[in-house]
Parts: C-alpha cells; structure tokens; sequence
C-alpha cells in the first residue's frame, strides 16, 4: 500500500505543532517527508506527530548546511516551516529564492498570526491565537473567565490542518499549472474559519454574546456534560425533538425538564451504568472517556481508531480513503537517521557526506 499521496515529497523545517501536524497528515496518506532536523530542537520520544518521516540534521548557522537545504528544495514539490516571520528569509531560504530555484515548489508556513498584519512578529500561542478570533470568550461557565480547551483549536484545528488543506490545494494548483505559491496559514485565520457557524447564528440572531447562554455552549440542559455516581461523567447532545423526547423519557422526567433536575438524575447511577440504559434509545448519550480508556471504546476497538507503534498508543491515520488507503504508520526515525542515505540519493559523493559529516554541518 502506497497511499494516495506517493510519488509527492514534501521538506520539513522541524519545529513543535502544527507544521509536524501536517506534515503526519501528509506523510500518513503516503507522501515522502523530509524532516529537517536542528540542533536544540524540543522533542517527545516516539512523538506520534513525527511518525512517517526520514529525518536529516543540519547545522542552518553554516552556510553548507543551507545549501544543502536548497538543494533539498530543488527537487521537492513542497517545503512547511513553522518559524516567524523573515526567519527563512535571513537562512536564504525564503520562498522567493526557492521558487526561483524551484517555480513548481509550494511554500507553506505556518505561523500564528500569520505573515503580515501588526502582531505579526509578536509571541504567542494557540491560546492568544484563538483569543482573538472571538470564539474564546464562548468556550466555559457564565460565571468563570473562558475555559482553556487544550490547545487543539488555533494549533491543530486552525494550523496543522489548515496547513495541510492549504498544501494540497497548492500542490494541485501547481500540478495543474505548474506554478507553485505560497501558502500563508495563519492559526488566527484558521481558528476563526473553525467558527463560522457561531458568526453565523449570530448574524441570524440566534446568539448571545454570553457564554452558557446558547444551545452549543451549555445554555440548553440538554447539550452539556453531567456528573454520574461514580464521579464520572456522561455527555448529552439531545439537540432534536426526537433525541430530547428519548432523553427525558430515559431519565424518566417530564419533558422540558431543566438543569438541575437532569443532574440529579444522572447522579444516581455510575456512567456506564447509564451507557447501557440508554443504549439503543437514540437520545444522543455518551461517556466521557479518560484517554486510558478511550482505545478499548468496542466502537474504537472494532474501527481500529487507536493503535500501538512501538509502544505508543496513537490515533490512526484520517481519514479513511477506500481505494488508496494510507500505509501502515512506521514509528519515527531518530533524528538524522537518514542524512547520509538522503545526501546520497541528491548526489553527494559519500566522500562529500563524511566532509559533512567531519565539519559537523550534517549532524
């Protein structure tokens, strides 16, 4: 199995997030990456974000080790980097040289705030990306600052994946017309794009600007997450008449009823006790799983959602392409593991790789 994205290689400038994000999409459905490696750079052993990938470390202070990064370029049909701003620029890897070097060549980078704008050059991480979209001042209790949801938002939601969207949407343009580009994916941008839909009930005037006060944000008691007797917890998502009905005749409550009244409910049994009342009643219940439980979910079991690479359980590749699905995932590779063998495969004499190697340019 090949994965419908073989034949495409695509450079990595290592760094943390929503670059390596996409490139695991991109590497998962068969793509060939690159990852290029810098010393110092923050880690997680066996890190399932750096799976897929051969790997070359590179000294970007000397300027063998840039050329050698845009030789790299040369022949790729993509490079992702996730630094600020005029970072690649002052390497002498910026996207106009590369693509003068390489026109079919697409760029993609991946910032927070994007590359222009006045706090483009600020720090910063998803949390202050997604502050200011809006969307988190929706996300918590009525009577509490806004709830922190992880950093999947801005990162993963508004970054990686758009990263990715973006640089397969350049690398058909560029199939199609031979022109690469740039492709500019801000988190900013991509993490408001993630909240469309709440402009648009607001416009519509279907939200208030208060949080726990709409139907998605846990202003309806039927959308939300409740306490069970065990101290576990159980979700709720009865949006429509018929899941409503099913949930209150479930609970054995009078239609309508409120907050409180579905929490003492809930309350008197433990969480799976209530999974297997409601099994089959249609009323939108489902346990909130802690992360040890979630892989031996019998719906994650059976699909095969989760798997263990070398001793890490993981999320599977997604999504799932019928007549090119991905390649078995392979466990990420050391770092630099692969330079001598790439450095062949370019062209340098493996006399030149050892000169490399000597002068420390290629670690």
């Amino acid at each position: 199995m090949a994965g419908a994205l073989e034949g495409l290689t695509i450079i990595e400038m290592a760094g943390l997030g929503p670059g390596p994000f996409a490139a695991m999409m991109l590497a998962d459905h068969g793509a060939r990456v690159i990852r290029v490696e810098r010393p110092g750079n923050l880690s997680v052993p066996n890190d399932p974000l750096t799976r897929n990938r051969e790997s070359i470390a590179l000294d970007l202070r000397q300027e063998e080790g840039r050329g050698i990064v845009r030789r790299l370029a040369g022949k790729a049909d993509g490079l992702i980097e996730g630094y600020r701003p005029g970072v690649m620029e002052r390497l002498g890897l910026g996207p106009e040289q590369l693509l003068g070097e390489n026109p079919r060549l697409v760029y993609g980078r991946v910032t927070g705030w994007g590359q222009s704008g006045p706090l483009a050059q600020d720090a910063g991480h998803d949390i202050n990306y997604l502050a200011i979209t809006g969307l988190l001042s929706c996300i918590g209790e009525a009577d509490r600052p806004p709830a922190v949801p992880l950093n999947l938002v801005a990162d993963y939601a508004g970054g990686g994946l758009m990263l990715a969207f973006g640089m397969l949407a350049g690398l058909i343009a560029a199939q199609r017309t031979g022109q690469g580009q740039v492709v500019d994916a801000a988190m900013t941008d991509g993490a408001a794009l993630t909240g469309a839909i709440i402009y648009g009930l607001r416009a519509a005037g279907l939200w208030r600007d208060e949080r726990q006060a709409n139907l998605l944000d846990g202003g309806d008691p039927i959308y939300g997450c409740y306490r069970c007797a065990d101290g576990k917890d159980i979700a709720v998502g009865a949006i429509e008449p018929q899941f409503r009905a099913a949930l209150y005749d479930g609970l054995g409550l009078p239609s309508g009823a409120d907050r409180p009244a579905i929490a003492a409910a809930f309350a008197t049994r433990p969480r799976d006790a209530w999974v297997g009342h409601f099994a089959g009643k249609e009323a939108c219940v489902a346990p909130v799983l802690g992360l040890g439980e979630a892989p031996a979910h019998p719906h994650n079991r059976e699909r095969g959602t989760f798997f263990d690479l070398d001793g890490v359980v993981q999320p599977r590749p997604a999504p799932r392409l019928e007549g090119t699905p991905p390649p078995p995932p392979r466990a990420p590779h050391d770092e630099g593991a692969d330079g001598a063998a790439i450095l062949a495969e370019w062209g340098w004499p493996e006399a030149d790789v050892a000169e490399l190697r000597a002068r420390k340019v290629l670690l």
